[in-house]
């Protein structure tokens, strides 16, 4: 294939974004191992500070060498939507990637999306996390609309959320293709050095919750469920690792109120790129109780470590997750979530499900997403060399 130009639009360096980040930088590189050139396009404004839930927007890592980043987009101001516009237009780009996550951002990302298409050339691509997001917002769909109405075809990672677009477009050529792994944290390490490295416990095994903390990941129906009797006679203690993106209070209360104190380990600030390893290491099962999911990278973070999961049966998450083979699928109620947990104890089920991740990750490589893309690009090119053919 011959050398393309891509153009890259979304949260990377010097936003920590979390897996937003991780993905946008690792699928740039990808892009630069077949032998393309990218550039991204991140904010310089991403959220004002009022609305933005955590501690800092900022990373504290070092800026990627080997990426061309540039800092460009206010995410609230009109003029730089217009003047980045222009200025990747005239770039001429093969490729355009603009990833979409909230409403919130429609204006400014669909905006861009059809300056640049106005030179006729780029084709613009949306990998859309969510197209209904996790968490309402007032005018929600109509801006989800004006974006979707503003680009030539689109990824989705769930098979809810192909759902959720066909309510927007019927039209417009769309392509599932699973999370990618995160395959960019290092290689595993032993469980004992990542316990080590943790202050944990030897002899102790660990349920990893993982990740930013909002109401609809469920954590509440873990520590629920991580209430039955059954736990306290087990060497077994939960694990949560991740900053709250909401009032941190009602979780706290509710470990009191149950006496879990001694059996939860509370790490919740932001978790640097540097530290997963050991967190995912030192886990036996990555648990995600989600009570509203389209897809997740915790799940493939999981994968790349050869972690057992358990998941909810809810959005994309079972499409990803083998039942009884990496793990386990429930539903989001407390009583199902600590049977499987205590199934998985009492039944020493780790090194067995843990070889069938390694199995199984091998259909979630970073080549099957650029194929995917390629493909709806050659769909938008052949359809205007169709259209230029039966206007002559």
């Amino acid at each position: 294939m011959e050398k393309r130009k891509v153009i890259i639009i979304g949260t990377a360096f010097p936003f920590r974004g979390g897996g937003m980040s991780t993905y946008n930088e690792r699928l740039a590189r990808a892009f630069q191992e077949r032998g393309d050139e990218v550039t991204i396009y991140t904010f310089s404004l991403q959220y004002p500070g009022f609305l933005f839930p955590g501690k800092t927007q900022y990373s504290s890592d070092q800026a990627p060498s080997d990426l061309n980043i540039k800092v460009a987009i206010n995410s609230v101001n009109p003029f730089s939507w217009i003047k980045v516009g222009f200025e990747i237009k005239k770039l001429r780009a093969d490729i355009i990637i603009i990833r979409y996550w909230m409403p919130f951002m429609a204006p400014s990302l669909g905006t861009l999306a059809r300056i640049i298409r106005r030179n006729k050339c780029s084709k613009v691509v949306a990998i859309a996390d969510n197209i209904i997001p996790h968490e309402k917002m007032p005018g929600g769909n109509l801006l989800s609309k004006y974006f979707v109405k503003s680009c030539d075809g689109f990824i989705v990672m769930s098979r809810a959320v192909l759902h959720d677009l066909d309510k927007f477009d019927k039209v417009r050529p769309r392509r599932f293709s699973p999370h990618p792994l995160y395959d960019n944290f290092g290689e595993a390490i032993l469980k004992s050095q990542a316990k080590t490295n943790l202050g944990l416990e030897a002899e102790t095994k660990y349920i990893l919750f993982f990740g930013f903390i909002r109401e609809y990941k469920g954590l509440d129906l873990l520590i629920k469920a991580f209430a039955d009797e059954r736990f306290r006679k087990l060497p077994v203690k939960l694990l949560i690792a991740g900053e709250f993106y909401i009032d941190g209070k009602p979780y706290l209360d509710l470990i009191d109120s149950l006496g879990l104190k001694e059996k939860i380990v509370l790490r919740t600030e932001f978790i640097e790129n540097k530290d997963i390893v050991n967190y995912f290491c030192a886990s036996d099962i990555v648990a995600q109780p989600y009570k509203d999911a389209t897809q997740s990278g915790v799940t493939q973070i999981a994968y790349h470590f050869d972690k057992p999961m358990l998941t909810t049966n809810v959005g994309g998450l079972s499409e990803m997750v083998p039942h009884g083979k990496v793990g386990y699928v429930v539903s989001p109620d407390v009583n199902e979530i600590s049977e499987a947990l205590l199934r998985f104890f009492n039944q020493n089920k780790e090194a067995e499900f843990s070889a069938n991740a390694a199995i199984e990750k091998k259909r979630f490589s970073w080549e099957i997403l650029l194929t995917q893309i390629d493909s709806i690009v050659d769909l938008c090119n052949n359809k205007d060399e169709n259209y230029k053919k039966n206007r002559k």
